[in-house]
């Protein structure tokens, strides 16, 4: 069985947006309050997050999360890597460093980003990372198999990950057909959707519904919801039966 807990499921600025009082900003519904996006993969006793924003310290205290084998990164954006220098928490539980897989390009922005923690001389305290060169390939981590799934971000080459019937893809705005076929006979598929209308860089909610009906998992969730999509409710009440919009806290499961 793999676990798949959805940390945050908000775009870079997060819902509410500092200064927005629109309806979705506004709302009530705590489904509506999204930090940024990550998830928490578990898989044979094995924990694996993807990304770590700057709500990370956050999250990992709301889902209660002990310890981690691995960290990957979709890309060197800082939604996605702002709040790496929390790790130093686990780093001192555990008295290891932080097994964090990253492209090579991803691992140069860590470098330039987080200076202070790979110094030749480094100050008491500041997180330990052991980086780990990825790409397309599949690698494992504990045991459990990871397939990343190359994507584009706009121009710019981002990862998605695969875990036994379970995919998690975020920024992406184009996968090119060999890539599709990774993501195959799938329980649970989830995709990035900032709005209803074209975007740059992300998929919209038509192209996301495309891609699923191509690929036909049995469930697609969608996050990096920004608000400039309906309200959780509003948005849940327009999907195909086999499609829903995630939210924080949301916990789902393959059995196979």
């Amino acid at each position: 069985m793999t676990k798949l807990t959805f940390l945050g499921t908000g775009t870079s600025q997060g819902v509410p947006v500092i200064s927005c009082d629109c309806d979705v900003c506004s709302s009530a519904d705590p489904r509506d309050k999204r930090l940024r996006s990550s998830a928490l993969i578990e898989s044979n006793g094995v924990s694996i997050l993807v990304d770590a924003g700057p709500d990370f310290r956050q999250q990992l205290l709301r889902a209660q999360v002990k310890q981690l084998n691995g960290i990957l990164l979709t890309h060197e954006h800082k939604d996605h890597t702002g709040g790496l220098d929390d790790v130093r928490a686990l780093n001192y539980t555990s008295g290891q460093p932080v097994d964090v897989y990253a492209e090579v390009r991803v691992q140069q922005a860590l470098k330039r980003e987080y200076a202070y923690a790979f110094a030749e001389e480094k100050y008491p305290g500041v997180p330990e990372f052991n980086l780990i060169t990825i790409d397309e390939n599949p690698f494992t981590i504990k045991g459990v198999t990871v397939l990343p799934i190359r994507a584009l971000h706009h121009r710019l080459p981002v990862l998605g990950f695969r875990i036994g019937r379970i995919a998690y893809i975020t920024d992406a705005s184009y996968i090119d057909s060999r890539e599709k076929e990774k993501l195959h006979n799938l329980d649970i598929l989830t995709l990035n959707v900032i709005r209803r209308t074209p975007h740059l860089s992300h998929f919209s909610l038509p192209e996301a519904l495309a891609l699923a009906e191509e690929l036909q998992p049995k469930q697609l969730y969608l996050s990096h919801l920004s608000h400039q999509i309906e309200r959780h409710a509003e948005l849940a009440a327009t999907l195909p039966h086999n499609v829903a919009p995630a939210y924080d806290g949301l916990t789902v499961f393959s059995h196979t």
